[in-house]
């Protein structure tokens, strides 16, 4: 659909058909606003898709991202979607070795059962204990946080007041992240469990004094008021359909095809120019709402771009005959990847792979952590794959930051996914590569993406899946422009409604809910 064959003045445009951007349209449609949104791609929902990368293999993939946690469930009831999420029965498995013998750590299962999982591993129940404190106070941050993220954005002084928690404040908004996991627990396997919500995406060590650490920390275990990471039914491009449908449904017009060279504003009016397999043309818009990187932003109105920004991971998606066997017989494979199953994740190891990194080298023992997407939700699988016993495995890389990748990045790609399967071979009783299914010209089913392949596919910054580093969920001085909601630009009537918006990243749709609230707010609703 052109968008001339709409009108060719609109109350707002959109650019970039990623779930933000759906968001912003369906609650502006809904709210009586002419809205387009024009997509450089042939279909919508960014990094938020389900796509079948094997050829001949009916296995719907969320390829990129793969999990939510952050999406509130105000969105999903104001915009009546058709889309539900699953728990994960177990929340991580972590294998170890412990006086040469195979064993690990599962989380979940009931509280009996992970209080014997960790007596089990370190000999004690003080590991245990520190974690049912820790994981407390993180719950109580969740459920005083997470509402804020839908309302206007509160000071600094004012989330801490409504954290009303001197220590968690110092915990995770002060002072290094690392400090407080050094302090409560002592054993190295548990610290890193522990960290990895700290380097999700994020390419910091544990003491990082800029905090970027515990950023990304605080992002992971807020979610939905609770930190709970669940299981889209029907992968992840179910919710960007259904968002897109809600949109459509509203009267919003959604253009593919269309990719957004310039944006000019006057702050009152502006008009987008774009590019079609037809050519170019523009639209005009009261207000222009950018689902797309701060760079992007930048880009179109022609100001100064931000600081660059790299990602720093490995996404690798699979499809498995059948799950491996472990070397630690005590756990059910269909437990262990279940939830997030860590490889390579001990505090130390972490440590030495952030300083490998950092010095130019691809980390020695590549830390990831697995999950198996059809062990709770097998919609996403072919009657016949089900039938079958196949299931699928998610993996993500950390400390693997783009730069690594710049002089060659199909060799890096293969010499990184060669040493990450190594690692998790190292705790299974057979090797992946026998459990890997193959696609229709006998290939196997295992595909993998470095920043540089995000970069190229979705034009992600140096591969950085939050756009830039994450914010904090508050008003931050000096930084006047992103106004009450934290959408604003210096341009009155363009906003930024991507991941790099305050309060962005993470399959949220927080940053479209808060750019049509922006929106609405000045127009009189």
């Amino acid at each position: 659909m052109a968008a001339h064959e709409g009108h060719r003045a609109y109350d707002a445009v959109i650019v970039g058909g990623g779930h933000n951007g759906l968001v912003a349209a369906a609650y502006l449609a809904r709210a009586g606003r002419s809205v387009l949104v024009l997509e450089r791609l042939a279909g919508t929902g960014g990094a938020a898709v389900s796509t079948r990368p094997f050829k001949g293999v009916d296995a719907r993939l969320s390829r990129y991202s793969y999990l939510v946690s952050l999406l509130p469930k105000k969105i999903v009831r104001d915009l009546g979607l058709d889309f539900r999420v699953r728990a994960r029965t177990v929340s991580s498995y972590t294998p170890a070795e412990r006086a040469g013998r195979p064993t690990g750590l599962l989380v979940g299962g009931g509280a009996r059962r992970t209080r014997e999982a960790f007596a089990r591993l370190t000999g004690s129940d003080a590991e245990y204990q520190a974690w049912q404190r820790f994981y407390g106070m993180t719950g109580r941050v969740a459920a005083r946080v997470f509402p804020t993220l839908t309302e206007p954005l509160p000071t600094r002084e004012d989330l801490r007041r409504r954290v009303d928690d001197d220590e968690a404040w110092r915990v995770l908004f002060e002072e290094p992240v690392g400090v407080a996991i050094e302090e409560r627990f002592a054993d190295d396997l548990v610290r890193g469990v522990v960290l990895t919500d700290a380097l999700i995406g994020t390419f910091a060590d544990a003491h990082d004094p800029g905090l970027r650490q515990n950023r990304c920390f605080l992002y992971h275990v807020i979610g939905g008021g609770t930190g709970d990471w669940d299981v889209p039914v029907g992968g992840m491009g179910a919710l960007t359909d259904a968002l897109a449908g809600a949109a459509r449904a509203a009267g919003a017009r959604i253009a593919t095809g269309h990719e957004a060279l310039r944006v000019d504003t006057d702050g009152t009016t502006a008009e987008v120019t774009y590019r079609t397999a037809d050519g170019e043309a523009t639209v005009a818009a009261r207000h222009v709402l950018v689902n797309a990187a701060p760079r992007e932003l930048a880009a179109l109105t022609g100001d100064t771009p931000p600081a660059p920004a790299e990602g720093a991971q490995l996404k690798v998606n699979m499809l498995l005959t059948r799950l491996p066997r472990l070397r630690d017989t005590s756990v059910d494979p269909r437990e262990a990847f279940a939830g997030t199953f860590h490889i390579a994740e001990g505090y130390e190891q972490l440590a030495a792979a952030h300083a490998q990194a950092a010095a130019g080298r691809l980390p020695a023992e590549p830390p990831s952590e697995i999950y198996c997407h059809s062990l709770t939700d097998p919609t996403i699988l072919g009657p016949d794959l089900v039938e079958r016993g196949c299931q699928t495995l998610t993996l993500f890389g950390l400390h693997t930051p783009a730069r690594l990748f710049d002089r060659d990045n199909d060799a890096t790609r293969a010499e990184l996914l060669a040493a990450t399967v190594a690692q998790l071979d190292a705790h299974l009783a057979e090797p992946l590569a026998d459990c890997l299914a193959t696609d229709a010209d006998g290939r196997p089913c295992i595909e993998a993406k470095t920043p540089l392949d995000l970069e190229r596919d979705l034009r992600l910054p140096g591969g950085n899946i939050f756009h830039r580093d994450l914010s904090w969920p508050y008003a931050q001085e000096g930084a006047d422009d992103t106004g009450r909601w934290g959408v604003g630009t210096r341009h009155a009537n363009v906003l930024l409604c991507g991941a790099g918006a305050v309060r962005g990243g993470g399959v949220s749709g927080v940053p479209g809910h808060n750019a049509a609230m922006a929106v609405l707010e000045t127009t009189g609703d």
